[in-house]
């Protein structure tokens, strides 16, 4: 049975504080995308992983792998959580998925920010041949740490997708609460 995982991405600290701060996985366009799934009878999850501004891999993993990911799940990540579902799936070889979309990924190119060893993996150059389709969605004026992750990825990852929309920065920025350009992917 189809079935997908959003995941969101890492907020500062000042953020993930704030109580009148949406949790990340209500943050923006994350449960608008869920809902539309759901109407689709997609079940959809969108996990929240405990102390997300810190980018400790083993809590990401632990909280992650609390579901199930089958062929016939469609995996979508943001930012920093696109960048967990890279190396996730770069160090299961054995795991299928029916699609992989990363929207703004941010794989910390230019070190720019301490992320321990949350980053400290070899992309599988092969990746897309476990799903049936592997797509990046990214802007033209997003942040130069997430334009450098989707140079990589174009220079690195075979049979990828690369979907450029312009002036939509992180995909936040804008305070974007519907996202019909990702639907459509996932959709079509």
């Amino acid at each position: 049975m189809k079935n997908a995982i959003i995941l969101h991405g890492k907020p500062s600290k000042q953020s993930f504080y704030d109580p009148n701060f949406p949790s990340s996985s209500n943050y923006y366009w994350l449960p608008w995308l869920q809902k539309q799934l759901v109407l689709r009878d997609i079940p959809t999850s969108t996990p929240e992983v405990p102390n997300n501004w810190i980018a400790n891999y083993k809590t990401w993993l632990e909280e992650f792998e609390r579901y199930e990911v089958t062929p016939d799940t469609i995996l979508v990540g943001h930012s920093c959580g696109a960048g967990f579902l890279l190396r996730w799936l770069s160090e299961n070889q054995d795991i299928k998925v029916a699609q992989m979309i990363l929207v703004a990924p941010w794989i910390n190119p230019l070190k720019l920010e301490n992320t321990d060893d949350f980053f400290d993996f070899t992309l599988d150059q092969g990746l897309s041949d476990r799903t049936n389709e592997s797509v990046v969605i990214s802007s033209d004026d997003d942040e130069e740490g997430v334009l450098a992750t989707v140079k990589i990825l174009q220079d690195k990852a075979d049979n990828f997708k690369f979907v450029e929309l312009k002036g939509q920065g992180h995909f936040f920025d804008n305070r974007k609460m519907e996202f019909p350009e990702l639907l459509e992917v996932i959709l079509s």
